[in-house]
């Protein structure tokens, strides 16, 4: 389980052992919940986190692929690597 990385291409290494994405996404949850205070519900905090988790997909796919799509078709049993739809 430990060298589980390894079955993935060489590029990708850096982005799987890091946890600067994870870090960055709990940062930002964090900073937007201390603005809201108290939340009225349950609902409310899965509102908030399920939009940031929406936004930063969208952020990943778009703006700033985290993994190149050449290098994901090395591990996939499709050839064609497409982006999904972006949430709205």
């Amino acid at each position: 389980d430990v060298l589980a990385y390894m079955d993935f291409p060489r590029e990708h290494w850096a982005q799987i052992a890091s946890t600067n994405p994870l870090e960055r996404v709990n940062r930002e949850i964090k900073r937007r919940s201390d603005v809201i205070g108290i939340f009225p519900n349950d609902e409310a905090i899965v509102r908030l986190v399920g939009a940031l988790m929406l936004e930063t997909n969208d952020e990943w796919t778009v703006a700033r692929r985290y993994m190149s799509l050449e290098t994901l078709a090395r591990v996939t049993d499709t050839p064609t690597v497409r982006l999904p739809a972006v949430a709205s």
